[in-house]
């Protein structure tokens, strides 16, 4: 027996009858040849128990049950004797069917190797998903021995047919009250245990990516891709976990299956009748029609499709998973992300405009013995029942008033990211009337805009024009900081991306001087209560001492024209200084250390790829800088897009080469003030 943890014990105090002992659940999907939601519910009937002895109890019973109706391979001549002796057999397995040349409904059973079994149109209609890809369930086999003498006769039909799934409709309210005994860390790792992962162990943004592959489960009409190495579990939950979900391994998906049939009934497809449609494999995607992308698009976009004249809605979401062999830095050096995409979706931007959210699957870690749990977690098809309702509602007003979207998102990413927000508070909060404190808010936002973003980082690398402005930012509360969000593949904690930095950080490039060469530094400053500036470094370089020294006095003494009505004085300033190259001392930095003093202030960031180069004296004049040439050749390596300089170094930087002038952007200024404004994210 396990040992009940924290979150065992308070999951079995409010949810006695909904959980189930993962690693039992692995024990019998080993051994019969069924779905994990399959056993699941078999143990939720039996085992969703604390108690040993009910469980064990429980467990005869599974093993019974499931040896007794689970058809194994070399074993179907066997049950097919039992029907015909006793005149019945109950079998559980996935049941599909179609319309034969002669008009009649018949069904598949293909444990038994049957594709002729009769069956009711009533038992079919009142069932439709069998039509479009079947669905497990316990089933009544007989076998008619009048119909065997006949020619061409069908001996076998289903006579009872019992879906495996959830019959209870009050679930929400169930977990609803129970999410309130958890805190959200908790709740978190409960939720992930309930579809096997372990997630002690795991980094914050492991959980964060595992947590955001249950989003199109929650969200009506959730267009998600996932691309990442083999093995990580891309498609065990949308084909292990939900019924609700219908998974399509690589090869041809026809238009008809996907959304409707051409013909009298026009049956509906796959995006009507189940919430999740998974392609997996995705490279190998192909449609049997031309135009099969194209309806695709336009389902992706509207939830819509027509048929000659009737337009039909549905509410299924399309996930997209593929595997990536490359790594993701190389792959962004020679191409984009969507790669591995087949080829009428890799380039087409139109289609990847539709698309909510790139989940980055190289965060996901590969499936091993560590990573799967052996503690309690949710029965899934009491969580897939959940999960189905909470489609019918919406987050997005939770959003209102309290964040709001920078400049730089258009119509398609506001709604995508605010769908993904909608999701993510969805699996936190299940019940709607629960208050969403702002650090979950928060965090919902920042994962939305980051898988938002790096869709559209590769639209920019396709039709780079259309799709520049990618700086994805928000503004939590009414006089909030604006937040920037990157991608962090795009760009490593050491090298000048072309975000803007947080508030009171700017790159600077220290001329050098004695001995010392020229360098890149990063200063940092954050301000709070008090008074003064106090200097982190240990020891701290004289020499920046100086600079941070020019640059506090000249905010003080010229803090109107900087800062406006904020008086310095009554805040305290805590500077880092960082450097990236060999010198350190962080001579005459002291217009960046101004300039990061008044942004940490003023709460706004810097532009982003900005270096800004220039010392400034007591008496706010700025001195002249010797090396200009060599400082801008250090800045395009560095990988800064532009440089701001003091104007009196025009006349040096004629010397700078025809080649180094095309790959930056120079510009001036006069007086510190003009160096703020220029510096500052307009």
């Amino acid at each position: 027996m396990i040992e009940l943890d924290q979150i065992d014990k308070k999951a079995a105090s409010v949810l006695d009858g909904y959980l189930v002992r993962k690693d039992l659940v692995r024990t019998f999907s080993r051994q019969f040849p069924v779905p994990t939601y399959v056993v699941e519910f078999m143990l939720g009937r039996y085992c969703a128990s604390t108690d040993q002895e009910e469980i064990d109890e429980g467990l005869e019973i599974v093993q019974r049950q499931l040896k007794s109706r689970t058809v194994r391979a070399g074993e179907e001549e066997l049950f097919k004797a039992k029907a015909l002796e006793t005149g019945e057999v109950k079998i559980i397995d996935l049941v599909t069917a179609r319309v034969d040349n002669k008009g009649e409904y018949v069904a598949s059973l293909p444990s038994l190797r049957l594709t002729d079994v009769r069956i009711s149109s009533e038992l079919v209609n009142q069932h439709e998903r069998m039509l479009t890809g079947g669905f497990y369930a316990e089933l009544g086999v007989t076998f008619d021995v009048a119909i065997a003498q006949e020619a061409k006769g069908r001996p076998f039909g289903i006579t009872s047919l019992r879906e495996i799934q959830l019959s209870k409709r009050d679930v929400l309210e169930t977990l609803s009250k129970a999410r309130a005994e958890f805190t959200t860390e908790e709740w978190k790792s409960f939720l992930l245990r309930s579809i096997g992962i372990e997630p002690t162990g795991l980094s914050e943004r492991q959980k964060n990516a595992l947590l955001l592959r249950m989003v199109p489960f929650v969200e009506r009409n959730y267009n998600l891709v996932e691309l990442g190495p083999r093995g990580t579990g891309k498609s065990h939950l949308f084909q292990q976990v939900s019924p609700y979900a219908h998974l399509i391994s690589g090869g041809k998906a026809t238009v008809a299956k996907m959304f409707v049939e051409n013909t009298a009934r026009g049956r509906r497809g796959l995006v009507c009748q189940y919430d999740v449609v998974c392609f997996d494999e995705v490279s190998g995607i192909s449609f049997d029609q031309k135009d099969g992308v194209n309806i695709m698009k336009g389902y992706m976009e509207s939830g819509e499709f027509s048929r000659g004249k009737e337009s039909i809605r549905a509410d299924g979401s399309i996930v997209l998973v593929g595997n990536f062999d490359v790594d993701v830095e190389h792959q962004q050096r020679v191409g984009h992300l969507f790669g591995p995409m087949p080829p009428e979706m890799r380039d087409d931007t139109a289609f990847m405009d539709r698309i909510h959210a790139f989940l980055p699957g190289w965060d996901v870690p590969k499936i091993n013995k560590d990573l799967v749990t052996n503690h309690f977690g949710l029965v899934s098809d009491f969580l897939s029942e959940c999960w189905s309702q909470l489609r019918n509602q919406s987050r997005v007003s939770e959003l209102q008033n309290r964040v709001f979207f920078g400049g730089a998102l258009s119509g398609r990413d506001t709604n995508a990211v605010n769908k993904t927000v909608s999701g993510l508070l969805k699996l936190l909060y299940p019940s709607s009337d629960t208050p969403v404190p702002d650090e979950d808010m928060e965090w919902a936002v920042r994962i939305a805009m980051e898988v938002r973003r790096r869709v559209k980082e590769q639209q920019k690398r396709v039709g780079a024009a259309e799709f520049r402005n990618t700086h994805f930012s928000y503004i939590m509360g009414a006089d909030g900081v604006e937040k920037f969000v990157s991608t962090p593949e795009l760009q490593s904690d050491n090298s000048i991306g072309g975000d803007p930095l947080e508030p009171g950080q700017v790159w600077t490039i220290s001329p050098g001087g004695g001995e010392e060469n020229s360098g890149l530094y990063r200063i940092e400053v954050n301000e709070g209560p008090g008074s003064g500036v106090k200097v982190l470094n240990k020891p701290i370089p004289p020499a920046f001492r100086e600079s941070i020294g020019f640059a506090e006095q000249n905010l003080y003494a010229r803090s109107m024209q900087l800062v406006g009505d904020k008086d310095p004085r009554q805040h305290e300033f805590t500077v880092q200084l960082r450097a990236f190259d060999a010198a350190k001392s962080g001579a005459k930095l002291g217009v960046a250390s101004l300039v990061a003093l008044c942004t940490s202030l003023l709460k706004r960031s810097v532009r982003g790829g900005l270096i800004i180069v220039g010392e400034i004296n007591l008496g706010g004049s700025i001195e002249p800088v010797h090396n200009a040439v060599t400082i801008a050749e250090i800045a395009v390596e560095k990988g800064a897009t532009s440089l701001l300089m003091p104007v009196a170094c025009r006349r040096q930087l004629v010397d700078l080469s025809d080649d180094m002038a095309t790959k930056i952007d120079i510009q001036f200024y006069s007086d510190a003030r003009d160096a703020l404004l220029k510096a500052m994210v307009e």
